[in-house]
């Protein structure tokens, strides 16, 4: 590799500057549209520390989305005009056409430069020039000079020459030209997952993304990266946000809890000195829907007092021996010495009842909610052996409460199941919600077990994991519903078929042609055909999943993602995959009738899939009343008990042709 000495900051003209972008719904389009005129942006949702923010991201330009929340426009234009106003930058403010009566407000709060929507990406972008324009006018070295020097690099792999900002070659202490690679081995170990993933993502074609890592002399930072398209270049700008100590973020924010290591450690311990250990995971329901609806410091709020709850629950029937841990997210873990298994469930079930209780969150309730599971140690076990035990039983749990047969049963007789032909489709209709019409319909997969009655998909497919046996299922069902469709009688030729790919499917490197293969087989028609992936399955790989759908999607299919709002990397899911559906989770589908904030939450993930192209499709939909919030937010499809019940093909048919 050829390599370039630190280089000197040169003047930048207003596309070669950062560009910081504060908006609370409609973030991720904005970015896009920047970043396609060449901006490299550092993209913020909450407007706390936009101040700091923009000071640390060196930009001249300033952009506040005010569009659908102008009081916290107005507080995010005044936070920021001091800042801007002393460094010489532009405040550009964008507002909804109903609300350009309030301009003067955002005037006289500090704002420069405005823009009212609906816009076409061509006005904004020349808006941000005119913007840069004025900062430049208006003393954008002075700013520069004030703001301090950005820290960042640039790599020309075409040249293979690296270039770093002097700020960044001096925090280092790089005197010689440094290597690409030696400017990324200052990522910490932990932090390199992330950092390879984004990087993967900008070959994969993704323009901009993103990571957080750990930085000697900078504390915790996000490298924002950026590929040029006509170049191949890739540009990165770091984004201090502070020291970042992750035993003292588990002491501050949830006081007296352990973290995941502190439990290991004491776990491995009593297990070395051969004492039985029994532990109880927890895993709060909800809580990615109170961070999203109320923000961070909500979220720590629920966690702190959720950890007190767990605590005090597990005490009143463990007594003070009991130990908790924070294992990340928003599970925690109980561990107890010596308890027996009457003792260990009644603490469980203390602790699932003191969570149901709802959060107070400022003037809101929220309902969490938490999913509990128990295991007790083995004698050859480890820490991990006794947590994974734990993690299975949490989600056999989740797959279906109600069923009393143990999961391992369900394991041992799924091959003579499949073999049996014990395993069934259910078709759940998707109905357009403009003109009522059924339009397609997802393949569910049912067993009919002939001794413990019917089981659902999730518990089957637990069953399958169990049993190391999730390809040979995943497999047997699509083809089955690939086989039935294809008989479909006439009245049913119009529909579309959704079938479901599982994260097994997606590790599986000759998957795309296995499967076009059994679509050409069954005589289905490719082009009626959609492929569900769910969000959560995707975790592991997102490069692979990007990879198949691609071909699938070349090959006439139609991708869908499933469950979205459930995991936690929706956002980039939707960035790095080729999608053509998005699902709205029965979750989020649901709470469209609660408060104004949960309203708000489903409307940001239409407004952000329709500004992406997608089609919406809101899975569980029950009452007239969700039906209609759900039109009048601009979602194009539904399913749900509103129509039908996952039916058997009689009653399709009857539904669909009732003459």
């Amino acid at each position: 590799m050829t390599d370039a000495a630190p280089v000197p900051a040169t003047p930048m003209t207003g596309r070669d500057r950062p560009l910081f972008l504060l908006s609370f719904r409609q973030r991720d389009e904005l970015a896009a549209h920047a970043a396609r005129a060449g901006w490299r942006v550092v993209a913020a949702r909450r407007g706390e520390g936009a101040d700091r923010r923009f000071l640390a991201s060196g930009a001249a330009v300033a952009v506040v989305d005010a569009r659908g929340s102008v009081d916290e426009g107005l507080a995010a234009v005044r936070s920021l005009a001091a800042v801007t106003g002393a460094s010489g930058g532009a405040l550009l403010a964008l507002v909804s056409r109903d609300d350009t009566a309030r301009l003067g407000e955002f005037y006289d709060a500090g704002a420069t430069h405005f823009l009212a929507s609906p816009m076409r990406e061509i006005e904004f972008v020349q808006a941000l020039r005119f913007a840069a324009r004025h900062a430049q006018r208006a003393g954008n070295e002075a700013a520069r000079a004030a703001t301090g020097e950005p820290l960042g690099w640039r790599y020309d792999p075409a040249l293979r020459s690296l270039q770093v900002t002097p700020a960044l070659a001096s925090m280092l202490g790089l005197t010689s030209a440094p290597s690409l690679r030696t400017v990324l081995r200052h990522v910490e170990a932990a932090d390199r997952g992330a950092m390879r993933g984004a990087l993967q993502r900008l070959r994969d074609g993704i323009q901009a993304t993103a990571f957080a890592h750990d930085l000697p002399g900078a504390g915790r930072v996000v490298e924002h990266l950026q590929r040029d398209a006509r170049t191949g270049r890739i540009h990165a700008l770091i984004e201090r946000l502070g020291e970042v100590d992750a035993s003292a973020v588990v002491r501050d924010v949830l006081t007296g809890v352990r973290d995941d290591a502190g439990m290991r450690r004491w776990i491995t311990r009593r297990l070395d000195d051969a004492q039985p250990i029994g532990v109880i995971l927890v895993a709060l329901g909800r809580f990615d829907m109170v961070n999203t609806a109320y923000g961070r410091d909500a979220g720590d709020a629920v966690l702190r007092a959720a950890s007190t709850r767990i605590a005090e629950a597990a005490r009143a029937t463990l007594g003070r021996r009991a130990v908790l841990a924070r294992m990340g997210g928003a599970e925690f873990l109980v561990a107890v010495e010596d308890a027996d298994p009457a003792t260990l469930a009644a603490a469980a079930k203390g602790i699932e009842d003191a969570l149901t209780r709802p959060f107070v969150i400022g003037d809101a309730i929220a309902p969490v909610g938490a999913r509990v599971a128990t295991a007790h140690s083995r004698p050859d076990d480890d820490a991990a052996a006794l947590m994974r035990r734990a993690g299975e039983a949490l989600a056999g749990e989740e797959s279906d409460r109600t069923l009393s047969v143990p999961i391992e049963t369900l394991a041992i007789d799924l091959r003579r199941a499949m073999d049996a032909g014990e395993i069934e489709l259910r078709m759940q209709p998707q109905v357009a919600v403009a003109t009522g019409a059924i339009v397609g319909v997802e393949a569910l997969a049912r067993w009919r077990h002939p001794d413990h009655g019917e089981v659902g998909a999730e518990t089957l497919f637990a069953a399958a994991a169990r049993a190391e046996l999730e390809l040979a299922l995943s497999e047997h069902v699509q083809r089955l519903a690939l086989a039935q469709a294809a008989r479909w009688p006439a009245a049913l030729r119009h529909l579309r078929l959704s079938v479901n790919v599982t994260a097994a499917d997606v590790a599986r490197s000759s998957f795309a042609d296995l499967f076009l293969d059994w679509v050409d087989t069954s005589g289905f028609p490719r082009a009626r055909l959609t492929v569900e992936i769910t969000e959560g399955g995707l975790i592991d790989d997102l490069g692979e999943a990007s990879r198949l759908l691609s071909e699938l999607r070349a090959a006439g299919c139609r991708v869908a993602i499933d469950d979205f709002g459930t995991g936690y990397s929706s956002l980039a899911y939707l960035k790095a995959l080729p999608l053509d559906y998005l699902k709205v989770d029965r979750k989020l589908t649901q709470d469209i009738t609660g408060s104004a904030r949960d309203r708000i939450v489903v409307r940001g993930v239409i407004d952000m899939a329709r500004s992406l192209g997608l089609t919406v499709i809101a899975e569980g939909v029950e009452t007239p009343e969700q039906l209609d919030l759900l039109a009048k937010e601009g979602c194009q499809y539904y399913q749900g008990f509103l129509c039908a019940e996952p039916l058997t093909l009689p009653e399709l048919i009857a539904l669909v042709d009732p003459v």
